[in-house]
């Protein structure tokens, strides 16, 4: 990709905007890291310290100010605030990246989504497990006809966080759009929507099983698709075993992956794409999936399945070459709203103790 690199305002340095959209953006030909904004000083010289040209401001109101000196703004910013900065930025003219979930309801997404097509601005959703290696893996075996007709997915995404943590994510209030329906459950969600099609109806449990959580910490959606297929997908903070990451049985063979993507703890590590001779996203080979019917992959049945190598820096350079070229949104706002639409009947559904029909 040739041309001067797009210059990117980033609004957030926590997790999010510090650990994924930093370096993924830093790394990404085509684009450049201009403006972190965080009001937290440390975070400030932690931008400083990792990225000694950026600028940092104190609040989004200094981006507006000069939208004419930025072309792309990213909002990783706690979950309340999306909506809002994303409107602001498509209102000051520039194009954004947001975080997911893009919004509290699937009305607002798509609001969202009208404002940008009617700015002619692109509105994109951070979905970056669409590129885990695991995911990246199942799509190839699915569109080779590997597994068959599939009938059934279960996608588990279980952590073992017995004690809180604190923080708006476990906070019980909704304007904060806590809990883990809205974090872990949009990817699982996604994920589902991506390889299986729209859903015909939603059933779920939501628990708060740790002493002074406040929102669900251990949650069960159970998907029925258009096409047939059944998705079972799990997320929790009180797994003290943790099941297989995905589990799919079709009318040919089964494949079954343990294990989660490497991509998120390499970039905690401070790993970064490009940065050294190892191949980014790959696995160890005792890590592999197995494929095969009859008998338990624990047990040594099926086959080793080579797993594809991650790769998170794919959805940014997607972005930029939508941006300089005119290329495809890697992921849409109308898409995230579909998902939306089921993480809100799986909501009702845990509380009204029913199954929902979308």
């Amino acid at each position: 990709m040739t041309g001067t690199p797009l210059r990117v305002g980033l609004v957030g340095y926590g997790l999010a905007g510090s650990v994924f959209h930093a370096p993924l953006i830093a790394a990404t030909q085509g684009l450049t890291l201009d403006t972190v904004v965080t009001s937290n000083p440390e975070r400030q010289a932690q931008a400083r310290a990792e990225y000694p040209d950026v600028r940092v401001a104190a609040s989004a109101d200094e981006l507006w100010a000069r939208a004419d000196e930025l072309d792309l703004t990213v909002v990783a910013s706690p979950n309340k605030t999306h909506v809002p900065l994303a409107t602001a930025a498509l209102e000051a003219g520039l194009p954004v990246v947001v975080d997911k979930p893009v919004a509290g309801t699937a009305a607002e997404a798509r609001a969202l989504a009208e404002l940008a097509e009617q700015r002619g601005l692109l509105l994109s959703v951070f979905q970056n497990r669409r590129w885990d290696n695991d995911f990246l893996t199942l799509r190839r075996l699915i569109a080779d006809g590997e597994l068959g007709e599939v009938y059934r997915f279960e996608s588990r995404f279980e952590r073992w966080r017995p004690q809180l943590k604190g923080g708006w994510r476990e906070s019980g209030d909704p304007a904060e759009i806590g809990g883990l329906l809205y974090d872990l459950g949009s990817h699982v969600v996604d994920q589902a929507l991506v390889l299986f099609g729209p859903v015909t109806s939603v059933y779920a449990e939501a628990d708060v099983r740790r002493e002074g959580a406040r929102t669900d910490d251990d949650t069960f959606i159970a998907l029925t698709h258009d096409s047939g297929v059944r998705s079972h997908l799990y997320v929790s903070a009180t797994t003290a075993q943790l099941g297989p990451r995905f589990r799919v049985l079709g009318s040919k063979a089964g494949y079954v992956k343990h294990g989660l993507d490497p991509q998120e703890a390499a970039l905690r590590d401070g790993s970064r794409p490009g940065a050294s001779g190892a191949e980014w996203g790959a696995e160890p080979e005792e890590l592999w999936g197995r494929l095969g019917a009859g008998e338990s992959p624990v047990t040594g049945g099926g086959s080793p399945v080579p797993t594809l190598p991650g790769d998170y820096p794919a959805y940014y350079a997607a972005v930029a070459r939508a941006l300089h070229t005119d290329g495809p949104n890697p992921v849409t706002a109308q898409e995230a709203a579909a998902a939306l639409d089921v993480l809100e009947a799986a909501r009702r559904s845990a509380a009204e103790k029913v199954t929902v029909t979308l």
